[in-house]
């Protein structure tokens, strides 16, 4: 069995993206951002765990032609998302037109890796009994959004994480934005929010703010990441998901928290210039660091 530094585990969607300046249809989705973010860094000890249906598998031959190793698990339907956004690309609509089947502990037993990342999409992805399993194996990173969204129709409804009391002590890394947040914790306030998560159990909350940057709460401390300013605000779709690829990435190679932040905020920069994934290099993402460390 082959040990890898990073696994990715959700579902390649069909999205069909509506922006003030174009519709746009493409495949998307946590384990499709992060894959192809990580195929620009370095994917050889890297391994994508997705789920779709037979007829959308051109998304993954794609994937696998940029060097990363995909495992698919069958399902009869892909996840379909509709996503339209105004002016402000802080706020998107969104519909759901079709779902995949969930992920199960007997799909992952094969696999072996350092970290294992959660894409969660809506809220039946990952059964909570994953979650523990998955703790066993190694650093257990999560995106909470899909636990806080359930379809009744073809619509998706803002809901409370079940489960969530029970299953963030086993999550290391949690990343959730600032209306996540209130929504798990109450708390309007992020610096309030994080410490609450971390009194649950998590060990490094990642808390992105759009514009406003993020912020990591770790080891008791808070690492405040400012945002870079794009050249063009083009498609913030996948944002949150290239934010997690270059955390993940920069804290397997044994970055700091505040490294790690300052290298994610970069990379979504170049990913918020233009639709699609992140299409840049690591050396694109180390030139904007190094010049802002230079203002």
């Amino acid at each position: 069995m082959n040990k890898y530094d990073i696994c990715c585990v959700g579902h390649i969607t069909l999205d069909k993206i509506v922006t003030p300046r174009h519709t746009v249809h493409m495949p998307g989705g946590t384990s499709f951002y992060f894959a192809h973010g990580i195929s620009a860094l370095d994917p050889s000890k890297f391994v994508l765990v997705t789920s779709l249906a037979e007829s959308e598998m051109g998304a993954v031959d794609d994937i696998r032609k940029k060097g990363v190793e995909v495992k698919v698990l069958p399902s009869r339907n892909s996840v379909y998302f509709e996503n339209i956004y105004g002016e402000n690309q802080n706020n998107r609509t969104q519909r759901v037109l079709a779902k995949a089947d969930p992920f199960t502990v007997e799909g992952l037993k094969d696999v072996d890796a350092r970290i294992y990342h959660l894409g969660s999409l809506l809220a039946d992805d990952f059964p909570l009994e994953l979650v523990k399993y998955l703790s066993t194996k190694g650093v257990l990173s999560v995106d909470a959004q899909g636990y806080l969204r359930e379809v009744r129709g073809d619509k998706v409804f803002p809901i409370d994480w079940v489960d969530k009391r029970k299953a963030l002590k086993y999550i290391t890394v949690l990343k959730v934005n600032e209306h996540e947040s209130e929504v798990l914790t109450g708390e309007k306030n992020p610096y309030a929010a994080a410490r609450i998560l971390a009194d649950w159990g998590v060990k490094e909350v990642l808390l992105t703010l759009g514009s406003n940057g993020s912020l990591i709460y770790a080891g008791g401390n808070f690492y405040e990441i400012p945002a870079f300013e794009p050249e063009e605000v083009v498609d913030a779709t996948g944002c949150g998901d290239t934010y997690m690829t270059g955390y993940l990435y920069m804290r397997n190679k044994g970055a700091s928290y505040m490294e790690a932040g300052t290298f994610a905020a970069a990379m979504c920069t170049i990913k918020l210039g233009a639709s699609g994934p992140f299409s840049g290099t690591e050396r694109d993402v180390l030139d904007i660091v190094n010049v802002a460390s230079l203002a």
